[in-house]
């Protein structure tokens, strides 16, 4: 069995800053968790605005809650607002951020490994850096797209 390793948590970080460093993004925060929902890896670029780390913990604990990436949780606030609401409620208004950027990460048999979750530029390109991330460590990403 295999579960998310440092290593593999480290190469999702890095890839996500280099991917936004060649497109020119805003500084971000990269924030990776275990299926536990165990912080792995954390890196927040200079300049990144305030709180943005704990944004992008948002992204990747909502996703894990859920079991849903967090752009399939935005649909679904905009579909079912007073679920996502209650759902905030229960899990704690911080650790629920439904746009996209928290991104499932899956082995290629589909178990769950955990989640990643970015922010610092607009939620497509937070969401952009983690899939190139999660490819780059040979893993499988789920967006909820």
């Amino acid at each position: 069995m295999i579960d998310l390793t440092l290593e593999s948590a480290r190469i999702i970080v890095a890839t996500a800053l280099e991917t936004a460093r060649t497109r020119g993004l805003k500084p971000l925060a990269v924030v990776v968790y275990d299926d536990r929902g165990s912080l792995k890896c954390v890196q927040v670029e200079d300049g990144a605005s305030l709180r943005r780390a704990e944004i992008a913990m948002g992204k990747a604990n909502g996703a894990l809650a859920l079991g849903l990436g967090s752009r399939a949780i935005h649909a679904r606030a905009e579909a079912q607002p007073y679920f996502v609401a209650a759902v905030s409620h229960v899990v704690g208004a911080a650790a629920l951020v439904p746009v996209p950027g928290g991104v499932l990460i899956r082995a290629a048999d589909g178990r769950l490994l955990g989640a990643v979750g970015i922010s610092g530029d607009t939620s497509d390109n937070d969401e952009i850096c983690a899939l190139a991330g999660i490819e780059a460590a040979g893993l499988v990403p789920e967006t909820g797209a």
